[in-house]
């Protein structure tokens, strides 16, 4: 019997084709995605706190129990999803609005598309410092808004009944164009078969948005809702510049809590676990949206 040939470069590539074009596709995601999360993991399992200097050691879930004990970060769960459900939930009503008014022909309707960017364009800082001055009390607009309107002037970020809703405004006005430019382009995607049947039928404009246009859109709403839950529930820039998540704890959602616990407090395993409890919430809301996409769609 003669011995079997050694394979050359070539034929091993050509043999391993399928395994390794991916490759360097995996070893990215790897290093900039899954490692970070099963680091952060392994911190949040540790009593790593650079106040006491002492060596780091592994101690399971305490962490976590710890968690479950502050009443800072219950609120700050329930401030995250008070700001994603408000400040989505309007994205998603005025995105699809204006998405359905932009869905037709008419003079300058790339210029208002043009301006529609603006706000995403922006940096999330300077946005926030340039809404900082537009709730300034005294010389602000928002204030001299008000007065004009005949309405008692706000505190806007200095009140704790208020912060959230006027955060929540400067998310709706960065990110509203974002859900209407990808509500155009489904609405530029669907069938016209569907809507010239309705027309046919003698369906009005109102009934074939209703009926027809909506129930069409519903996959392509469920996945703008998707991404922006995704970035509104870790939203850290615009409220950090703006509040510090202030006045007191009024505004400390999750990602403000788990900062504060490590540049301000040095607590970095229990900032670890409290970045992990995001990450899970982020994960448990977005499996809840494809879930009703699923039921929809059956």
């Amino acid at each position: 019997m003669s011995a079997k040939k050694p394979l050359r470069v070539g034929q091993l590539i050509e043999k391993n084709i399928k395994w390794l074009f991916p490759l360097p596709t995996g070893v990215f995601i790897f290093l900039m995605m899954i490692f970070p999360v099963l680091y952060t993991f392994y911190v949040s399992l540790t009593d790593w706190d650079m106040i006491s200097g002492g060596l780091i050691s592994f101690i399971g879930l305490d962490n976590y129990i710890n968690l479950l004990k502050d009443p800072r970060f219950f609120n700050a769960v329930k401030l995250t999803l008070y700001f994603t459900v408000l400040a989505v939930g309007v994205e998603v009503i005025l995105g699809v609005f204006i998405a359905l008014v932009l869905n037709r022909d008419f003079r300058g309707k790339n210029i208002v598309k043009l301006f529609l960017l603006l706000p995403m364009v922006a940096t999330p800082v300077a946005i926030g410092l340039a809404w900082t001055l537009f709730y300034e009390p005294t010389i602000g607009l928002g204030n001299y808004g008000l007065k004009l309107l005949g309405l008692p002037p706000s505190q806007w970020l200095g009140s704790k009944a208020m912060v959230i809703p006027a955060l929540a405004l400067v998310d709706i006005w960065e990110w509203t164009p974002m859900i209407t430019l990808i509500v155009l382009a489904g609405l530029a995607s669907l069938p016209q078969e569907s809507f010239e049947a309705a027309f046919v039928d003698g369906a009005s404009r109102f009934q074939i948005i209703r009926y027809v246009t909506l129930p069409l859109l519903r996959p392509t709403i469920l996945i703008a809702l998707i991404l922006r839950c995704i970035d509104a529930l870790k939203t850290f820039d615009i409220i950090y510049v703006m509040t510090t998540g202030g006045p007191g704890f009024a505004s400390e959602t999750l990602n403000i809590y788990a900062y504060n616990l490590s540049f301000n407090y040095f607590r970095f395993g229990a900032a670890s676990a409290a970045l992990v409890a995001l990450f899970t919430l982020v994960l448990a809301c977005n499996l809840i949206v494809l879930w009703m996409r699923k039921t929809y769609e059956m």
